[in-house]
């Protein structure tokens, strides 16, 4: 299967298939992670800093709420009560500062402890003083900061201050950096685990395509339905389930289906197809009725290693085959008959040439007019009456054959046969009329068999009659069975072809016996004949 032949050098040679799923691949999971490091990232940056201002908002709240605080705002800055708490909560929990303000703003706390006393710096400080809490990011003294305001309230409820705590927005960024780099080392493991899959199913696919790139499959595909319509043979192949999934041109022709095989459902041919899935069993050379056609179909299950993944069968018309093997039949007989006529006229002429040389003219004319009435009788007859060659051929055979076995075989004068074109319908009488003679050839030692064949309307009609033993009247049904014979095992093909070829024509063939008296066949069928009178 590797062997094919590389593609033209005009066309641009088609990309890999590991190549064009690495890609694919590498695409799709590289816009899937850079869409979760985006989302994860903003999630991240938001989750971060509402986690630093929930810190601060909870140190803020703790500070607000100490009894250290409350008591100090009760006293001036210079007290120097609120700063030393400030500055432990502060170095405690890494903040820029920890301020306490009176309401008036002035600083009861701060980080440089010569601003005490003086007002605090910020319009985000207001809301706060009117008993809201409040975030804001601000520049004061000490720089840039994420700043959280909280009030300060008395043992009465009553609003005595504000706790300011900020933390500085670089020490906000840092930690963000680190969990975005938590998130890149995540999108790389991710891509590290997308690389070993694409070249996990890189390795899958080529073993299932047994090695082939996409464009060797297809030239595969182009050939192997080529090669299927171009065959004269039928070819049908089904799934595991039984459906049709191959139906070639010659199948449709010989079957006279449609593309699509629905009418095949019913089919004997169909249900060969089916038993060979459930047995696993190949089929060589079964005939097969199908729509009036007998068919030679060779039928074999398709395997996968061990596994059954469905059967094909390959058929053909035997009818066509039985037609060409009766055509070259009767010519040959044709052949044999005048090569047997041309010796025994050889004899004559010495027998003729004997007698002029004796002067036995009285003799010479008796046995002139003795052959000439022999050769009207059975040449003449067949050559005035019969005007089809090969059935002149294939009769003449046959009344030759009947002479050597002791047998008179009489064509009657009022037969007519015209030429017929319709080589079908030509190999059907011949089908017949060869079974029925030899039939009534094997039924005694001797004795006389009449043939009668007439021409009318576009029909002609056969009568085949011998004086044999007859036909018992309970077999009379049977005869035309497939397999039935009284002469022993083996037998009993030749009437069920000849009754299923004439029936394929539109004809019928019907019989008459009285054991011991005679038997006669009764033969109608369509004749396409080129003349319309004989």
């Amino acid at each position: 299967m590797r062997d094919l032949p590389p593609l033209p050098p005009t066309h641009t040679r088609p990309m890999k298939l590991n190549t064009l799923v690495t890609l694919m691949v590498y695409s799709v999971t590289g816009a899937i992670l850079l869409v979760i490091f985006v989302l994860y990232f903003a999630q991240i940056t938001r989750a971060t800093r509402d986690g630093v201002r929930d810190t601060a908002l909870a140190v803020a709240r703790t500070l607000a709420d100490s009894p250290t605080v409350i008591r100090g705002l009760a006293l001036p800055p210079d007290s120097n009560i609120i700063q030393p708490v400030a500055l432990t909560v502060m170095q405690r929990n890494n903040l820029l500062f920890a301020v306490v303000t009176d309401m008036h703003g002035r600083r009861y706390s701060h980080p440089n402890g010569a601003l005490l006393g003086k007002a605090f710096i910020g319009d985000d400080l207001r809301p706060a003083l009117e008993d809201k809490e409040n975030v804001a990011i601000n520049h004061g003294v000490l720089g840039e900061a994420l700043r959280v305001f909280t009030p300060v309230y008395n043992a009465q409820h009553q609003q005595i201050g504000v706790v300011a705590v900020g933390i500085s927005l670089d020490k906000v960024e840092q930690q963000i950096a680190r969990n975005r780099w938590d998130a890149i080392w995540l999108v790389l493991f991710s891509a590290l685990l997308g690389a070993l899959g694409a070249w996990g199913l890189v390795r899958m696919l080529k073993r299932v395509l047994f090695g082939l790139e996409p464009y060797q499959i297809s030239a595969l595909l182009e050939q192997r339905q080529a090669m299927l319509q171009s065959l004269r043979e039928g070819v049908i192949a089904v799934d595991q389930q039984g459906h049709v999934t191959i139906i070639n041109h010659a199948a449709r022709q010989i079957l006279n289906t449609s593309t699509s095989g629905h009418a095949l459902h019913e089919t004997p041919l169909l249900a060969n197809l089916r038993e060979v899935l459930q047995t696993g069993l190949p089929r060589q050379d079964q005939e097969i009725n199908c729509h009036g056609r007998l068919l030679l179909c060779n039928t074999l299950p398709v395997k996968s290693d061990t596994q059954l993944m469905g059967a094909i069968t390959t058929f053909r018309d035997k009818t066509e085959i039985s037609q060409l093997l009766q055509r070259l039949d009767g010519m040959v007989s044709y052949l044999d008959v005048l090569r047997s006529h041309s010796h025994e006229f050889m004899n004559k002429l010495h027998v003729i040439l004997g007698l002029l040389h004796m002067k036995h003219y009285a003799k010479l004319e008796e046995y002139v007019l003795l052959t000439a009435n022999a050769w009207q009788n059975d040449v003449g007859t067949l050559q005035r009456n019969v005007k089809s060659p090969v059935v002149a051929g294939f009769l003449l055979g046959k009344i030759n054959r009947a002479r050597e076995r002791g047998f008179s075989l009489t064509l009657s004068d009022a037969s007519q046969v015209p030429d017929n074109p319709n080589e079908q319908q030509v190999a059907g009488l011949i089908t017949v009329l060869g079974n029925l003679i030899e039939n009534a050839l094997d039924a005694q030692p001797e004795g006389e068999i009449g043939l009668l064949l007439h021409y009318q309307r576009g029909w002609l009609s056969a009568e085949v009659s011998d004086d044999g033993p007859g036909i018992a009247p309970e077999h009379l049904q049977d005869i035309f069975s497939k397999g039935f014979s009284t002469k022993g095992e083996n037998r009993g093909v030749g009437l069920y072809l000849a009754r299923q070829q004439i029936e394929n024509l539109g004809g019928e063939i019907a019989v008459e016996s009285e054991p011991g008296v005679f038997t006669q066949f009764f033969v109608q069928l369509p004749w396409d004949s080129e003349r319309k009178s004989a």
